[in-house]
């Protein structure tokens, strides 16, 4: 069999040369092309060559020690870098930190886009993603160092709205990895966890007139794949290599497991349980800020484990789980096999999942913080001389429509303990978490507030929410002493109105029981009436009626709130991810004429679905009703 673009690793990395822009696929080590780094470090240690690369990649891609891109982390081997995130890559981090290379953090999302865009041959990318953090240009425009000089970030006024312009650059060499190739450079990805940026990297670097090479695991006979499973067509292709399997991990803690690549479904019994202490107490309080029917964020470390508390709780059929590599649904792996998942639903390509979190797709996010200031802003990029950078966490957060912050108050050396359902401290840590200002602003809490997003920030001892331009406190934990535990703790003062205990059951070991509490309508926990305005506002948001008891549930609590109003009322309606069972949607349509001719002024509701939209106004239509259903809260309002 004629191999044909199958080349040797020493003639593979010997077409990288000095000056040129080089683009590497992966996702901590899910993707990463290992032999080629590999052996593109040996060439350099061996030769001197190449000199003066500029490397540039969206996801973290290493093991926080030796593998991934810290082979790349040589002086005179990189000029500059443009990477999304540098914790997992310690020796490029300290060239960095060390002023020996120009160094550039973006955010993950951004990057993917601009890939994208370069294969367009467009001039760059336009994005709101960064307003008001570091990236933005009259902060730091995302610059990490001294030797970082040139301005790749530039700060445009849209329609009398600021907004990101994220210079292109050619892409001349990109390192991509596959599966199964054939003798024609078609690839394919059936044993990888990820899709990722591979084929956007291809066409840009194609386009720029660049290589692509690709490290497969095995090269298939011509004309043997199936065209409709190749992800890269060898067009785009320059050369492949086969990897040895050492270098060809599913990630940097498994070699192989059939799951991670959704070839199989594996008993979710099988997943670890874990121990009620503080870090499940913060999992715990996170999970139950996840609405029913909700697509969820998961960030890297302590909030991977919401997929366990998911599992503990059996609401897995009831949420969405995501990961901003391209997973949707299932449960997602944590450490060194972080950005896999099992049992997930569907995994698309890395800069197409960041259009879905750009533009609002996420109902809620859940992320650790490093710092947090008075303010609201949080900093989970940069600490004194730890660059770890912003990776999807400013795409996510500054687009989600809820983020939830978790970790521990206090950090290094804390100890803490659930005890006869109390939280008890026995020893602070010696870093606060809350501070008077923060190293880098990679959340801006004044833009989110303008924004009127949903902003929590949830801790083994207490839960604070962004109010306007301050945090306050909401809730303490059973055990914890306000002023000496919280309070004198805090460098600022934070709004205090009438925080609450913290539910009892978060500290004790049987479940949550977040399915029925997912399941129950809580319909009178989603009405509330503004006498002053005269208005009623109804959150039917991941509300799923299945039942005539449901409707009459809906019935009572509409006729206990409006009937002693003795008056006709303005009502705005919330319908995100709203649910009816097909065979209740007739009767739960009547019951909407019931409530809207006995009650109503006008009504205005609103919904970002376009089919519940279509349906709700068709249902609306036949009843002679107010068939307008809106796609956000503000044109809703507006309308009254």
């Amino acid at each position: 069999m004629s191999l044909q673009k199958t080349i040797s690793l020493r003639d593979a990395v010997s077409l990288v040369q000095d000056g040129d822009t080089l683009a590497t696929s992966g996702y901590g080590g899910s993707g990463v092309p290992e032999q080629l780094i590999v052996a593109l470090e040996e060439r350099f240690l061996d030769t001197g060559k190449p000199e003066n690369l500029t490397l540039m990649y969206a996801g973290g891609q290493g093991d926080g020690k030796e593998r991934g891109l810290n082979h790349l982390g040589h002086e005179k081997l990189l000029k500059r870098v443009v990477g999304g995130h540098y914790g997992l890559i310690p020796k490029i981090e300290q060239l960095a930190v060390e002023n020996k290379i120009e160094a550039y953090n973006l955010p993950e999302g951004v990057i993917t886009h601009l890939y994208r865009d370069v294969a367009a041959g467009k001039p760059g990318t336009l994005s709101n993603v960064g307003i008001g953090t570091f990236v933005d240009p009259r902060l730091e425009g995302g610059k990490v160092n001294a030797a970082a000089q040139e301005d790749i970030v530039e700060l445009v006024n849209l329609n009398g709205e600021d907004t990101l312009f994220f210079k292109s650059m050619p892409i001349n060499v990109a390192f991509i990895r596959g599966t199964t190739a054939d003798p024609d450079g078609n690839i394919t990805l059936e044993r990888e966890t990820l899709r990722l940026e591979t084929l956007a990297m291809a066409l840009a670097a194609h386009n720029s007139g660049g290589i692509v090479i690709c490290q497969v695991e095995r090269v298939a006979e011509a004309g043997s794949l199936d065209a409709r499973r190749v992800r890269i067509p060898g067009a785009l292709v320059d050369a492949v290599v086969i990897a040895e399997p050492e270098y060809h991990m599913q990630t940097y803690g498994t070699q192989y497991n059939a799951a991670y690549s959704g070839e199989v479904r594996v008993p979710l019994s099988t997943l670890p349980k874990l121990p009620l202490n503080e870090k499940k107490v913060i999992l715990r309080r996170a999970a139950a800020e996840i609405p029913p029917n909700s697509i969820v964020n998961l960030g890297v470390g302590m909030p991977e484990n919401i997929g366990i508390i998911s599992g503990e709780e059996r609401i897995q059929d009831l949420i969405t789980l995501t990961i901003d590599p391209g997973v949707f649904g299932g449960v997602p792996m944590g450490g060194l096999d972080f950005g896999a998942a099992t049992n997930f639903s569907a995994s698309i390509d890395h800069p197409y999942q960041f259009d879905f979190i750009d533009g609002g797709g996420l109902d809620v996010a859940v992320l650790g913080f490093a710092e947090c200031d008075g303010q609201g802003n949080v900093n989970a990029s940069r600490f004194g001389k730890r660059l770890s950078g912003c990776g999807g966490f400013i795409n996510i957060t500054q687009n989600s429509k809820k983020v939830v912050f978790i970790g521990t108050f206090t950090s290094g050396g804390l100890k803490a303990e659930v005890k006869d359902g109390k939280m008890i401290i026995h020893q602070e840590g010696k870093f606060s978490k809350f501070v008077d200002t923060i190293g880098q602003v990679t959340f801006s809490g004044e833009y989110a507030a303008a924004r009127d997003k949903e902003v929590f920030y949830v801790t083994e001892r207490c839960v604070f929410r962004l109010n306007g331009n301050a945090l306050e406190l909401v809730e303490i934990a059973p055990g914890i002493d306000l002023k000496t535990q919280i309070l004198d703790l805090l460098p600022f003062t934070p709004l205090l109105s009438n925080p609450v205990q913290m539910n009892d059951a978060i500290f004790k070991q049987p479940s949550l029981n977040l399915r029925q509490k997912m399941l129950d309508l809580n319909i009178e926990d989603r009405l509330s009436y503004d006498a002053k305005k005269n208005t009623i506002f109804m959150d039917y948001s991941g509300m799923h009626v299945r039942s005539d008891s449901d409707l009459d549930k809906i019935r009572k609590a509409v006729d206990n709130i409006l009937s002693p109003v003795g008056k006709k009322v303005l009502a705005v309606v919330n319908y995100e991810r709203f649910q009816a069972d097909e065979d209740v949607m007739d009767a739960y349509l009547d019951l909407v004429r019931y409530v809207e001719e006995t009650y109503y002024l006008k009504v205005s509701r609103y919904t970002t679905s376009g089919f519940m939209r279509l349906k709700m106004a068709s249902g609306l239509e036949k009843r002679a009703l107010t068939s307008d259903v809106y796609s956000n809260v503000q044109t809703a309002v507006d309308s009254l």
